[in-house]
């Protein structure tokens, strides 16, 4: 027991994640060294080398820096006036990040890239790509404004007659009454 929780200390974590690293790098290896002897893995290495930079030097930054403003957009909107129970921050990453991974993944369809292979494959165009990304996007955005609306007027909704009542002096209120429920 004491050997482990020195390899713990000297390692920083449990020796079975030293063990799943190395099983993982050993896996690479075998991979790797039967991928040499084809002829297109320095066209492999070089593309995925340049993935690796292209998302590093270009995508993390830009989607960030959205982030970063969309957290911010939400900070903004509690400074003012708006007290909202919820944050609708994670309702609007999720089918952001739904609707570009879509928009990556299906990205050549929907430029008609290949579209004559495609066409000579399927016997399809490749035309419905792009209205049913945007269908698909529209309906992630859609779906998720709804879970936020129903989670706000759950958190809203009156539980009690005295509830209901100071709900409907702040309506009334609102609306320049003075006892609206007499009317």
């Amino acid at each position: 027991m004491r050997v482990l929780r020195r390899a713990r200390r000297l390692y920083g974590a449990s020796p079975s994640h030293l063990f799943v690293l190395a099983a993982c790098f050993a896996l690479v290896v075998y991979a790797v060294s039967h991928l040499v002897e084809n002829p297109s893995f320095t066209r492999m290495v070089s593309w995925f080398v340049v993935a690796v930079i292209a998302h590093d030097l270009v995508l993390f930054p830009g989607y960030a820096l959205g982030d970063r403003l969309l957290t911010a957009g939400s900070t903004v909107l509690r400074r003012v006036r708006w007290r909202l129970p919820f944050s609708p921050v994670n309702h609007l990453r999720v089918p952001i990040l739904g609707s570009g991974l879509l928009l990556l993944l299906f990205f050549p369809g929907i430029i008609e890239q290949g579209s004559v292979w495609y066409r000579a494959a399927t016997g399809q165009t490749q035309e419905p790509f792009s209205q049913r990304w945007l269908l698909i996007t529209a309906v992630m955005f859609g779906a998720s404004a709804l879970v936020y609306a129903l989670r706000v007027g759950i958190a809203y909704w009156p539980e009690t007659k005295a509830g209901l009542a100071r709900l409907k002096k702040k309506i009334g209120a609102a609306l320049g009454r003075r006892d609206p429920g007499r009317e």
